[in-house]
């Protein structure tokens, strides 16, 4: 399974760690999903998984996220 990193920008709590947590978990190929407010370090586990997706997830939980 591939490991894919993310830097993620804006997120400041826990809170903002679960809100990309769900939205990329939900992405088809997804199996773990590890993120980081303090470091902004988001790792996306899984098979098929599509970068321009999960940008699109880490949009849609309200921040902005480059590949790593």
């Amino acid at each position: 399974m591939a490991a894919i990193e993310y830097q993620v920008t804006g997120m400041t709590c826990g809170h903002c760690e679960m809100s990309v947590r769900e939205e990329v978990g939900e992405l088809v190929g997804v199996e773990d999903v590890q993120v980081s407010a303090q470091t902004g370090k988001l790792v996306v586990t899984g098979e098929g998984v599509d970068d321009a997706q999960v940008l699109a997830a880490v949009e849609e939980a309200g921040y902005t996220a480059e590949r790593a």
